[in-house]
């Protein structure tokens, strides 16, 4: 798990340094550089979709997951979490869902969980000891941290512990998930992690639209299920 904590680390420090030197930058400073990370976030998002071996395979994981989501109330439960850390450690800072401190801890906890860095870095860390992918992400990491902090608040820096908990459990699940894993799984999940990324700019940073992406979490474990039935069954 050493990955999993060199990427803490590079978020709690990115986001101190948003939150001291974050009151020094305009509002028009900070709203561009937010805009530029989902400008960013979205062509990510894009480049991890292109590599998609079976678009419809990511259209029925979205589906299926965006299901469960909604069932098992994704959004609302790290939402409910977020204004709980907020009560708890920021209770100076406005309340309720819509605040900027749950808004930072939902936008950075996607944007730092979702994606292939995540996943394939942590099952190399668990398996083989090997962070240097983890390492590469936490630099990214870092320097979002800085723009979101200073603009998005505290939230940020709380983010850290879905890191820990997500990042931490597949490292200690690496075993198994190594050996379940096929490329084709690796792919498709890649790639439906992209179209959540996309999500995360589109409605977190860049505005454009609400989406409750929370809620599709499931359909990056969805999609290599779904390979796998198609590969039964074929």
């Amino acid at each position: 798990m050493i990955g999993t904590i060199i990427n803490i680390a590079a978020v709690l420090v990115g986001g101190t340094i948003g939150l001291v030197f974050g009151a020094r930058l305009s509002e028009h400073l900070k709203n561009t550089v937010i805009a530029g990370m989902g400008l960013f976030t979205t062509a990510v998002g894009m480049k991890m979709f292109l590599g998609v071996q079976n678009e419809l395979l990511v259209l029925g994981a979205l589906i299926f997951g965006a299901l469960l989501g909604e069932w098992w109330r994704i959004e609302d439960r790290l939402q409910a979490l977020g204004s709980w850390l907020e009560e708890r450690f920021a209770s100076g800072s406005e309340q309720g869902a819509s605040s900027k401190f749950v808004k930072g801890f939902l936008t950075a906890s996607l944007l730092y969980c979702i994606g292939p860095m995540a996943i394939l870095g942590s099952i190399q860390d668990g398996l083989y000891g090997d962070y240097n992918l983890l390492a590469i992400k936490s630099v990214l990491d870092g320097f979002a941290s800085i723009a979101f902090a200073s603009t998005l608040g505290v939230g940020v820096l709380f983010s850290s512990f879905v890191l820990l908990v997500y990042q931490g459990g597949i490292s200690l699940l690496a075993g198994a998930l190594n050996s379940l894993l096929t490329d084709a799984m690796i792919a498709e999940m890649t790639a439906t992690g992209g179209v959540l990324l996309m999500g995360v700019g589109v409605s977190s940073l860049l505005e454009i639209k609400k989406i409750r992406v929370g809620n599709f979490l499931p359909a990056l474990m969805v999609a290599p299920l779904l390979v796998w039935l198609v590969t039964f069954f074929a």
